[in-house]
C-alpha cells in the first residue's frame, strides 16, 4: 500500500510453540499474548490480538464476564456454544455459522457448550475497532452452503462484503474455506495477512505442509501464494491493511 515501509517477512508458528492454558474444563492455545502469558514482542500482529484456539468440555464454559472495545469473532468447530449477553442477546453458534459481538462501550456475555457429552472445539478471534466506544451489537450468520464451493467466503469484514458478518473495522477481513485434498485458494495480497490451519492438512506454496493449529504471519509477503488441501481442512485467513503501533 501507498505509505507503508514494510519489510517482507514469513513467520511460520506451529501449533505446539503456542502459550497453552489448561483449566481442566478448558484447553486452549493461544497464538498471541493472552491472560497471564506475556511474550515479548507476541502482542498483535497487524489486527489482530486473540487467535485462541479452545478446547471446552460439554457443560462448561466461560461464565459471564465483560469485554470493552473490541470486535470478537467466534468460529466453531465442534459442538455448539450458547451465548448469552447483557443486550438481550441470545444463540447457539454451530460449524457453519460465524458470530460478531462488539463489545463497543461495555458488554458482558458468557459462552457455553451446553451438550452433556460433545466437546466444544472452537477458533476465537479478537481484532481492534476502528472506532471505540460504539453501541454493543451481535450479529451471527451461516455460510455452510457457500463453504461447500472450496473457494475463500468472507465471514466477517468491515468493507461490506456480501454475506459477511459486520465488523468495525473498516482494514480487516476474515476469510474461511474447507478444502478437500486438491482444492486450491489463493491468498489475499495485503500488508498483513494471517492464516491460521484449525484442523486438517494443507500445503502452502513456497512454505509448504500446515496442520492443525499451525499458522503463517506474512507481513508485506502475501501475493496470492496457493493454499493446497491435503487432507479435510479448514483454513481461517485474516486480511489487514492495517496494523496497530509501528506495523507489528
Amino acid at each position: 500500500m501507498p505509505g507503508l515501509d514494510l519489510a517482507p517477512n514469513i513467520d511460520v508458528r506451529l501449533s505446539d510453540t503456542r502459550d497453552r492454558t489448561e483449566l481442566g474444563w478448558l484447553d486452549a492455545r493461544h497464538s498471541f499474548n493472552f491472560n497471564w502469558h506475556n511474550t515479548p514482542g507476541n502482542s498483535n500482529f497487524g489486527l489482530l490480538v486473540v487467535n485462541n484456539h479452545d478446547l471446552i468440555l460439554p457443560g462448561t464454559g466461560f461464565e459471564t464476564h465483560p469485554h470493552r472495545d473490541m470486535e470478537i469473532v467466534t468460529w466453531i468447530l465442534q459442538g455448539g456454544v450458547e451465548h448469552k449477553d447483557s443486550e438481550g442477546h441470545s444463540g447457539v453458534i454451530v460449524p457453519g455459522e460465524a458470530q460478531r459481538m462488539s463489545a463497543g462501550r461495555g458488554i458482558w456475555h458468557s459462552e457455553m457448550n451446553g451438550s452433556p457429552e460433545t466437546p466444544l472445539r472452537l477458533v476465537q478471534m479478537w481484532v481492534v475497532p476502528d472506532e471505540s466506544k460504539v453501541a454493543p451489537s451481535y450479529e451471527q450468520t451461516d455460510i455452510t452452503s457457500d463453504l461447500k464451493s472450496g473457494q475463500l467466503v468472507a465471514v466477517a469484514s468491515g468493507r461490506g462484503l456480501s454475506g459477511a458478518v459486520k465488523i468495525h473495522q473498516k482494514h480487516a477481513t476474515l476469510w474461511a474455506a474447507r478444502l478437500k485434498p486438491g482444492e486450491t485458494v489463493l491468498l489475499p495480497s495485503a500488508p498483513w495477512v494471517h492464516l491460521f490451519v484449525p484442523q486438517g492438512e494443507v500445503d502452502v506454496e513456497g512454505i509448504g505442509a500446515l496442520k492443525g493449529g499451525d499458522a503463517v504471519r506474512f507481513t508485506a509477503s502475501a501475493e496470492g501464494q496457493k493454499v493446497t488441501g491435503v487432507a479435510d481442512a479448514e483454513v481461517l485467513i485474516w486480511e489487514m491493511h492495517r496494523a496497530i503501533g509501528p506495523g507489528r
